[in-house]
């Protein structure tokens, strides 16, 4: 059987070699390339004739959209997603993860290796290799504390720096209610056991967490 991929990748030379390596696999083709998640969910709205058993993807795309959402969008269509990338952002890798992407793979990796791990993940296995094992392994708080719409929108904020009242003004809230996020958010880390007791410590779960992008253990 032929397994048929997508791949969303917005370098023009990674999308050749990614055709090149599939096409001599014998055991995939590529079916569609992509700069952004956008493109290909379009196309595969556009071709329902056209079937796609897996979504190779780039972390770090022109567009700035983010993993998690990226991961999750193909998951909504049925369709397992290995994420195919330099891995140097660790960030961006765990909300990769956390999406439930099914494998990470570095661009580093052979040939062989990218073609078993897409074949591996098409018969119904996570490919958990040394790639995911690291990113795990170097952050124990891999559990991400889960904010809503609203307070994640807080959080980036009033993390980055600005005060309550101009974050208040900004998003069209009372200094109150804003007061009350801010409170929530800081009783959820606490139950996780990720305590925040300055700006500062705000700053870093965001960064953490990837609500807000950097070098997460650097």
């Amino acid at each position: 059987m032929t397994w048929n991929v997508l791949a969303i990748d917005d370098h023009e030379v990674a999308l050749a070699g990614i055709d090149a390596i599939l096409r001599a696999s014998g055991d995939c083709e590529l079916v569609g390339s992509f700069a952004t998640v956008e493109e290909g969910s379009g196309f595969l709205s556009a071709r329902p004739d056209v079937r796609v058993d897996i979504v190779l993807l780039d972390l770090r795309l022109a567009d700035n959209s983010d993993p998690f959402l990226n991961v999750q969008c193909f998951h909504a269509l049925g369709i397992p997603v290995l994420v195919f990338s330099s891995l140097e952002d660790p960030y961006l890798t765990r909300r990769a993860l956390l999406a439930g992407s099914a494998g990470v793979i570095e661009k580093s990796a052979s040939a062989l290796e990218l073609n078993e791990a897409i074949v591996s993940i098409c018969q119904g296995n996570t490919y958990a290799n040394a790639d995911w094992a690291s990113v795990i392994d170097s952050d124990p708080g891999i559990k991400q504390v889960e904010l809503s719409k609203r307070q994640q929108e807080v959080l980036e904020m009033y993390a980055s720096g600005e005060s309550a009242k101009r974050v208040a003004t900004t998003l069209g809230l009372s200094a109150e209610t804003v007061q009350d996020y801010i409170n929530r958010i800081r009783y959820k880390y606490a139950q996780a056991g990720r305590p925040i007791a300055t700006k500062v410590q705000m700053f870093q779960r965001a960064q953490e967490d990837g609500y807000l992008p950097g070098p997460l253990g650097a």
